[in-house]
C-alpha cells in the first residue's frame, strides 16, 4: 500500500492511458513478477501535506495492515515557509509508529538534496534536518530506509520533468530500483548506474531555459500557494483499493496462488534476508 503525495503518485511518469504510472507501480511490478499473489493500492495524491496523508491514507493501511506500506510525506511541509522540520518529524513518527504496530512494515525516504534545484536550494538546510529525523525514525521503528538524498545520479537534470519539481520517467525508474534494493528484492539494473556524458548548456541557453521555467512552473506554484489552493484538491487516488496487481503498462493482471496465504509475506522474507546480508549473519 503507497501512501504520500505527488511522488508516490507517479508524476511526470506518463502511462500509456493517460494516468501517472511512477516508481510506487514500477516496484509493484517488480514484486508482482517474482510474488504474483501480490495485491496492491496506491492511495497517493499530489500536493498532500502531512496531516490529510494522516487522516486520510493512514486509516487504510491501520484497516487493512498490508505486508508493506510505503510512506513518503513531510516533503511539501518542509518547503512551506516557516515550518519546523522538528514538528513535521514528530507527526510523522506517531503515523510509523500507528503502521507498524498494526503489523506492516513501513518503507520510508529521506528528501531529495536540494543543492542543485533553483530556489528550493535554500530548503537545504531543513531538508537535511528532516532526513535525520526520518533515518532516526526508521532505527527506532526498525524500517527500511530508501536514502533519496545519497542517491547522486538524481542530481542530474535529466532525472527530472521539466517543472524541476517532479521526477523523469527515468528518475521514477531509478528509485524503484532503490527501493526495492532496500526491501532485498532482487532487480536487473543499478540506480546508480552513471548518466552518459552530455556537452554542457550554454549560458544563454540556460538563461532561457530558467526564464522559461520561472513563467511556466514556478510562478504558477507559488500563486497556487498563496491563494491555498493545491494541485490535488479535485484529484482521487489512482489505485484505492487493495487489489491484485495490474501493470499499467500491459494491462495484465497478476493471477493469485491457490495455496492460501504464505506463512511469510515475500516483502518480509525479503526484509528480513536484507537485514542478515547486512549483518553478516
Amino acid at each position: 500500500m503507497a501512501l504520500g503525495d505527488s511522488f508516490t503518485e507517479g508524476l511526470n511518469d506518463p502511462g500509456p492511458a493517460g494516468g501517472w504510472y511512477g516508481w510506487a507501480d514500477r516496484l509493484a511490478g517488480m514484486i508482482a513478477s517474482a510474488h504474483p499473489e501480490l495485491r496492491y493500492a496506491n492511495l497517493a495524491v499530489r500536493g498532500r501535506l502531512l496531516d490529510r496523508i494522516v487522516s486520510e491514507q493512514v486509516p487504510q493501511a491501520l484497516a487493512f495492515a498490508p505486508d508493506l506500506v510505503s510512506f513518503s510525506a513531510g516533503g511539501n511541509d518542509i518547503i512551506r515557509p516557516g515550518s519546523d522540520p522538528d514538528e513535521v518529524a514528530a507527526r510523522y513518527a506517531d503515523a510509523v509508529r500507528r503502521m507498524t504496530e498494526a503489523g506492516s512494515t513501513v518503507l520510508v525516504f529521506t528528501g531529495f538534496d536540494t543543492r542543485e534545484t533553483p530556489v528550493l536550494r535554500r530548503l537545504r538546510g531543513k531538508v537535511a534536518t528532516y532526513n535525520g529525523h526520518v533515518r532516526a525514525i526508521a532505527d527506532r521503528y526498525d524500517c527500511p530506509v530508501v536514502d533519496l538524498w545519497a542517491l547522486r545520479t538524481l542530481s542530474d537534470r535529466r532525472a527530472w520533468s521539466a517543472d524541476r519539481l517532479h521526477l523523469s520517467s527515468e528518475g521514477h525508474r531509478r528509485v524503484a530500483l532503490l527501493a526495492a534494493q532496500a526491501i532485498g528484492i532482487p532487480v536487473d539494473g543499478d540506480p546508480r548506474e552513471p548518466w552518459p556524458l552530455l556537452p554542457p548548456v550554454p549560458r544563454v541557453a540556460a538563461l532561457r531555459e530558467n526564464v522559461h521555467w520561472t513563467r511556466e512552473h514556478l510562478l504558477p506554484w507559488v500563486g497556487r500557494r498563496l491563494r491555498g489552493v493545491s494541485s490535488g484538491d479535485l484529484v482521487r487516488p489512482k489505485q484505492p483499493e487493495l487489489a491484485p496487481y495490474q501493470d499499467a503498462r500491459t494491462g495484465r493482471t497478476t493471477r493469485l496462488g491457490g495455496g492460501g496465504c504464505a506463512t511469510q509475506s515475500p516483502v518480509r522474507a525479503s526484509h528480513a534476508s536484507a537485514e542478515q546480508r547486512t549483518s553478516g549473519a
